[in-house]
Formats: C-alpha cells, sequence, structure tokens
C-alpha cells in the first residue's frame, strides 16, 4: 500500500500551539501574524563538543567587568538601577510622540561627552533630521556618531568600525536581516535581530538601548519572546496634552523594577523633573471645597496630588458621571458608598471628578481624598488646611491601611503639610509639628468637613 502523504504543520511562534491550516491569529495565545509552516519533529542527537573555556568557581569570576558606568541623566539612572552595566540590552517602549528619541538622543550626548564613545541609528529619521534635533537640544559632541541604516549586517559593521561602549537603536521595527524571511517588524526579523544585538552586546560588553513601539492597547509590539531577551524593560508614558513624562522600570536583572524617574518636556528638549510633587497641585491661600490632597506612589516614589471635585444638580434627565485622571467606575463606587455610609445623596445630581496637572491615579490610596474631595463639594464644606488623605475605600465604609504609609506622610510633611487623614490601624509615626487623624469609617471622616 502506498503510503499515506503527510499534512503540513502549522505552529504558533509565541506559544507553540499548532494546526493543520494556517490561520492569521493563534487560537491559543491570540497573537496575530504569528503561525508560521512547520514541519514534522525531528530529533536529532546532539553530540557534546569541547567549551572554549573552562567552567570556574563563582568566587574566581570577576566582578569589574560588570560595574556600572552613569548616563548623566540622574532620573533615568534611577530606574536603571545607579547606570548602565557593561553588554546590558534595555527595551525602551512607548506611544509615538511621547520622547523616546528625545531622551534617548539626551542620553547618548551625555555618555559622548563624559568621554565613551556613542553611535546612535537610526532607522525612522535621517541623519540630517537627527542633527537638527541635536542642535536644538544642545547635543552635538564629538564622541557622538550617528548613522542612518535598516540592515542588521551594516549596523554591525558600524559597531566594528566605531568600538563605541554605548549602542542606541531607534527603532526595532525598521531595522530587518536579509538572512530571514519577512518585512522589517515581522515577527521572525525582530526576534532575529533583537538576537542579533543581544549576542553583541554580550560579546564587545557594549550597552545597547533599543526602540520599541507600543499597540494600541499599550503593550510592546512584536513577539513576547522580546521582552525575554533583553535585561532591562522600560515603559516611558506621558499625556500628550502636558510635558510631564514618566520612566518606569518593567524588568530589571541588575536592580528594583518598579522605579520611577520623572521628566518635562520643554521647547529645548526634555529636562529631568527632581522633585514633581509641585505639578500635581494647586497653591492656594485657603481652603477651596471640593478639593483634597493625596500621596500616591510610582514604583518606589511618593508624590502628591491633588483631586477635584464639582456636584450640582442634575441638567438633564440622566445625572451626569464625569471623571478625567481617575478611573469612572472607581469614582461611581465610592460615590455609592459615600451614599450609603455617610448619607450624602448624589444619585440626583451631577458628578464630576478630576485630577490637577494630569496625573492619573490608579493607587487605591486615593480613594478617601476622592471620598472627601465629593463630599466636600456636595455640602459646599471644606477639608482643614494642609491636610492631605490616605486611605482605600472598602464596600462597607471601612478605611483600610495602605502600602508605604510612613513614605507618604514623610513626603507630605518635608512638602509643608502638617496633617493627614489615616485609617485607624495605619502604622506610621510622625513628628511633633505633624498630627494624625486616624478614622476607622468613612461616616468620621465626613465630620471633619467645616461649612465653608
Amino acid at each position: 500500500m502506498a503510503k499515506a502523504a503527510t499534512k503540513p504543520g502549522f505552529a504558533c511562534t509565541e506559544c507553540g500551539w499548532t494546526t493543520v491550516r494556517w490561520v492569521g491569529r493563534c487560537g491559543e495565545c491570540q497573537a496575530w501574524g504569528s503561525v508560521t509552516e512547520a514541519g514534522g519533529p525531528k530529533l536529532k542527537q546532539v553530540k557534546a563538543s569541547a567549551p572554549e573555556t573552562k567552567a570556574v568557581p563563582i568566587g574566581q569570576v570577576s566582578a569589574t567587568e560588570a560595574r556600572r558606568a552613569l548616563t548623566g541623566v540622574g532620573e533615568l539612572d534611577r530606574v536603571l538601577g545607579g547606570g548602565l552595566v557593561p553588554g546590558v540590552v534595555v527595551l525602551l517602549a512607548g506611544e509615538p510622540g511621547v520622547g523616546k528619541s528625545t531622551l534617548l538622543l539626551e542620553v547618548a550626548s551625555c555618555w559622548a561627552k563624559n568621554g565613551h564613545r556613542t553611535l546612535y541609528v537610526t532607522g525612522e529619521e535621517s541623519a540630517a533630521q537627527v542633527r537638527l534635533r541635536a542642535g536644538r537640544t544642545g547635543a552635538v559632541t564629538d564622541e557622538l556618531y550617528l548613522a542612518s541604516e535598516t540592515d542588521l549586517g551594516t549596523i554591525l559593521g558600524h559597531v566594528e568600525e566605531v568600538g563605541p561602549s554605548l549602542m542606541v537603536i531607534d527603532s526595532i521595527q525598521t531595522i530587518g536581516a536579509a538572512e530571514v524571511e519577512g518585512s522589517p517588524g515581522g515577527v521572525s526579523q525582530v526576534r532575529e535581530v533583537t538576537a542579533g544585538l543581544v549576542r553583541v552586546a554580550k560579546r564587545r560588553g557594549m550597552a545597547v538601548v533599543i526602540v520599541g513601539h507600543v499597540t494600541k492597547d499599550g503593550s510592546i509590539a512584536g513577539p513576547r519572546m522580546l521582552e525575554h531577551l533583553v535585561d532591562v524593560v522600560l515603559s516611558f508614558d506621558g499625556d500628550r496634552h502636558s510635558g510631564f513624562r514618566m520612566v518606569r522600570g518593567v524588568k530589571n536583572r541588575f536592580g528594583p523594577a518598579d522605579e520611577v524617574g520623572c521628566f518635562e518636556m520643554s521647547e529645548h528638549g526634555i529636562v529631568e523633573v527632581t522633585d514633581p510633587s509641585g505639578l500635581f497641585t494647586t497653591e492656594r491661600d485657603a481652603p477651596t471645597p471640593g478639593t483634597c490632597v493625596t500621596v500616591t506612589l510610582e514604583g518606589q516614589r511618593p508624590l502628591l496630588a491633588e483631586v477635584q471635585a464639582l456636584v450640582g444638580p442634575k441638567q438633564d434627565q440622566h445625572p451626569q458621571r464625569v471623571t478625567h485622571g481617575v478611573e469612572r467606575s472607581r469614582v461611581q463606587m465610592i460615590m455609592a458608598v459615600l451614599q450609603r455610609h455617610a448619607r450624602i445623596q448624589l444619585h440626583d445630581r451631577d458628578v464630576y471628578v478630576s485630577t490637577v496637572g494630569g496625573a492619573r491615579l490608579a493607587d487605591p490610596a486615593a480613594d478617601l481624598a476622592i471620598a472627601m474631595a465629593i463630599a466636600s463639594a456636595a455640602r459646599n464644606a471644606i477639608i482643614p488646611d494642609r491636610t492631605v488623605a490616605l486611605g482605600e475605600l472598602g464596600l462597607a465604609g471601612d478605611l483600610r491601611r495602605v502600602a508605604g504609609a510612613s513614605r507618604r506622610v514623610a513626603e507630605a510633611n518635608r512638602l509643608g503639610f502638617t496633617a493627614a487623614f489615616l485609617p485607624h490601624n495605619a502604622q506610621v509615626e510622625a513628628g511633633d509639628t505633624f498630627e494624625l487623624r486616624r478614622v476607622a469609617r468613612i461616616a468620621r471622616a465626613v465630620e471633619w468637613l467645616t461649612v465653608a
């Protein structure tokens, strides 16, 4: 009998899911364009080979070769854990127009001004365009080399010729390898180009910073394996209508993965913001109804943020619930708790809640500040002057303690605040000049409001 012909199989390069026919989207991990043709399994016996370098006890490995070097940008060094380690590969991802290229051009310039040779490879702009931006931001220096290339082989040739200690790739989605099928930006191309850059970085002890794009939902574009190949993953985000930017550590093999660096975009480039708390608060001569200040944690950094609320009679058949900078569902839950446990009628009134300076509050510790701002606006009452509110609000009207309360209170005290509303079980100690007002339930906190 004739042997039946085997059907060609297809497998997902992301999760390994297999199917008998090609599909555009993986049925397991839902990744697009990751299903490729795969032949039958071929089991080969791997022969042992003599290693080029022998294994040695870990105590005999020199640690000086992995000593950090500062980039010259203090906020970025903070996120990296103290600078760049030789051979590190960093992935910086962010939305279009947020300022990734401007930040990395500043980093490359500072690195070159410290006497280190730097190679900046741009695949999205011409060399003249980058030179124009460098002249505007003062990033022109002799040790900064610029190349406009999109071929991986040519880029590696530039590395051999220039011999840099830092290379910036802008961006990974524009670089292609001639030996790999597919167009630049595809799954196979991005994976192979990144793997090639990682190999040359480890071999030469050269730091590499890669710019990556993000999808519409904010995740890093390309295969998930991209984040596993690199050593550090940073997220660069900010509001388009505000000059404030944040670099967040997502993954860091050589330092903390929860640090945050703050920057501000200006006409002369990007500027470090070492004390960003003043950007999210408003200076007033006297307390105003509908405002409350909280302290949120961005990574390990405490930041002050002001919440504003406006409550008025409804203008339509259905009351309006408008939020900016805070989750609408979270505000609706807080309003329900206020109506049920603090007897503040909000079901027939329009409620508007916003933050100052474009801040985004996702920290549960801001619940009490949101509730106090809404209650203050509804009763036309004011919160005691120079007071912050910290606490997570439960559906039963109780207040739960939050992480890092001591650091939050210390930051508020440093910036001139004199009191704080806290859950009754918060483990915080303050000095004689700072008052801790411990409350167990939201109704007790609302009692502190005074009529304006």
